[in-house]
């Protein structure tokens, strides 16, 4: 009976006859390269997924770039030509939140001197859109390019400095708004930390590196008692998410002087009131209700007292702002690396005259020629704190500030724009 390997490896007597060790050796060889040339196929197969995988995310990427709202020749132009200084010994400044209501004046007056300015913002909805859209038209009648766009987007940030050399940033983009951050917290730390680091590493790894003028807060001061507040006075009793973020720039700004030599000033600005303001703010919605009929809400403090604020007109908002990109002094950094000790200042930005809620509201009051049908009301704990005051004898001195208007003349510029620009005639609604 034939074995198994008989049966497999029979024999042909006559004619020839199988080696069956050779044999059996190239089976072997046979599957061996089998085995290979699957092994072969997959690893093909694997390099042209990930071939497909590799151009699928060029694509992809490649569309963002092209479909984004920033970058390209045209674009690079614009932001060059707006850039451009026309005076001696001009600046090149970056505007933060531009479209905003510090930014659109202080971008405007920057301009108007004949300096080069290039501003961003991200035209959030915290408020109507429509009217940072209404200063952006102002900017660009004037010459002034905005980008649309975000200060935590870390590659949108590196391509205006690698467009435009800036001298200066002003940095004014911001979350604003005491009682919203009770709603939103976390719009307070993506801009207000994270925008503000992403910003700060752009400008420390810059060559040469700006100088930098940012927007911190009165809210700073929180729970201090001891009025006037004062540069020098304690900043660590925040009364709301707002003001944590505030400080916490401060502190940020501090560290990133200290360590990569950038030339850093803090304004700590009081009640900012005027035209083109924004509507959240107290003396906005109350002319707002008080055209329409409607009651206002006056918050009253401990013991029945009337909130007291240090309102200072815009104008004078922005001669300080001016003034601390004039004195600021240079970076001592360069691609990141600090040679020397570079300039670090904070500044109060205020009236130095606090007026009471009530006050405020009969001043507007005689301007609208409409009686304010008032409800008075226990202040909440939502962050607000009674009183302000600005002690600014420091900016006086380092900055030449002076602040020109009182509340009764910067109210009646403010009601007279906001007549005009929502159509109103005689307090009357003229639609």
């Amino acid at each position: 009976m034939p074995s198994l390997e008989d049966e497999l490896f029979p024999s042909t007597p006559g004619k020839f006859k199988i080696d069956r060790a050779n044999t059996m050796n190239r089976q072997f060889h046979r599957c061996f390269a089998s085995t290979s040339t699957m092994f072969l196929w997959a690893l093909f197969l694997v390099a042209l997924t990930a071939s497909y995988l590799s151009f699928q995310s060029f694509v992809y990427t490649g569309s963002r770039y092209f479909t984004a709202s920033w970058g390209g020749i045209q674009w690079e132009k614009q932001i060059r030509h707006s850039a451009q200084i026309h005076r001696s010994n001009g600046m090149s400044v970056l505007v933060t939140g531009a479209a905003g209501f510090v930014g659109s004046h202080v971008s405007l007056a920057l301009k108007k001197r004949g300096d080069g300015v290039v501003g961003i913002d991200n035209f959030n909805n915290y408020y109507d859109p429509s009217l940072k859209r209404a200063r952006k038209s102002l900017l660009t009648n004037q010459g002034i390019f905005i980008v649309e766009g975000d200060i935590n987007d870390a590659r949108l940030i590196a391509k205006l400095f690698d467009t435009v050399a800036f001298t200066h940033v002003m940095h004014l983009a911001a979350q604003a708004g005491v009682r919203y951050a009770m709603e939103n917290p976390h719009s307070y730390v993506h801009s207000n930390i994270a925008g503000l680091v992403t910003l700060l590493e752009a400008c420390k790894s810059a060559n040469p590196q700006p100088s930098v003028v940012w927007a911190s807060s009165s809210s700073v001061y929180g729970l201090n008692e001891k009025v006037p507040f004062s540069e020098t006075d304690r900043t660590d009793q925040p009364a709301s998410l707002y003001a944590a973020t505030k400080k916490a720039g401060e502190e940020i700004t501090h560290t990133y002087n200290h360590i990569y030599g950038l030339s850093v000033t803090g304004l700590r600005f009081f009640t900012v009131y005027g035209p083109w303001g924004r509507p959240d703010m107290a003396y906005f919605s109350f002319t707002r209700n008080i055209l329409q009929g409607k009651p206002i809400t006056v918050y009253r403090g401990k013991d029945r007292a009337d909130l007291a604020r240090d309102f200072t007109f815009i104008d004078d908002i922005v001669k300080g702002c001016v003034g601390s990109l004039d004195t600021s002094g240079k970076s001592t950094g360069s691609g990141g690396k600090k040679r020397g000790p570079a300039p670090y200042r904070i500044f109060n930005l205020g009236n130095t005259s606090p007026v009471t809620v009530p006050t405020l509201v009969s001043i507007l009051e005689r301007h609208l020629k409409v009686k304010a049908k008032r409800n008075f009301v226990d202040m909440p704990g939502n962050g607000d704190v009674p009183f302000t005051h600005a002690n600014i004898s420091l900016a006086q001195r380092e900055l030449g500030y002076k602040p020109t208007t009182d509340l009764a003349t910067g109210l009646k510029k403010f009601v007279k724009w906001y007549l005009s620009y929502y159509g109103y005639n005689h307090g009357k609604d003229v639609n």
